[in-house]
């Protein structure tokens, strides 16, 4: 594992709306870098697993809140409320906040395998892993 501060601005905005999830005790929160991707649809994606509707509501209010209490702009919002996955768009980072078993199926780390992938340590710090932590979803 290579730590590996992100510190420019954007950078700084995707390591806290990385952080907020955390916080919020999402589970498998990753940072994907797609700046060098040709074609992605952002920059970065902040991808975070939960468990329940509270835990989601409690994850995407977090980041909402604080993404515009700290100038960092209004989300363009997708599935917020009942449902099993929740898209914030900040047009250049994209928080996609998934059901367990959802993110499972859909697997946006493979999906987007050329992507730098960064995980958030216990001290809110962002560290470059040499691949996704492997996942699965309990029976």
């Amino acid at each position: 594992m290579t730590h590996t501060s992100l510190n420019s601005e954007l950078n700084g905005k995707a390591v806290l709306c990385a952080r907020l999830a955390t916080e919020k005790h999402a589970s498998h929160v990753l940072i994907l870098d797609l700046a060098k991707i040709e074609g992605a649809p952002a920059e970065y994606f902040i991808i975070a697993s939960v468990e329940s509707d509270s835990q989601m509501n409690a994850v995407v209010d977090s980041i909402v809140k604080t993404m515009k209490e700290t100038g960092n702009g209004t989300a363009r919002k997708d599935n917020v409320g009942d449902s099993s996955w929740a898209v914030l768009d900040y047009f250049d980072i994209v928080v996609h906040v998934m059901d367990t078993e959802l993110r499972e199926f859909y697997n946006l780390e493979r999906l987007w395998g050329d992507a730098k992938i960064f995980g958030i340590n216990h001290e809110g710090v962002a560290h470059e892993l040499s691949s996704a932590p492997r996942r699965s979803v309990s029976s």
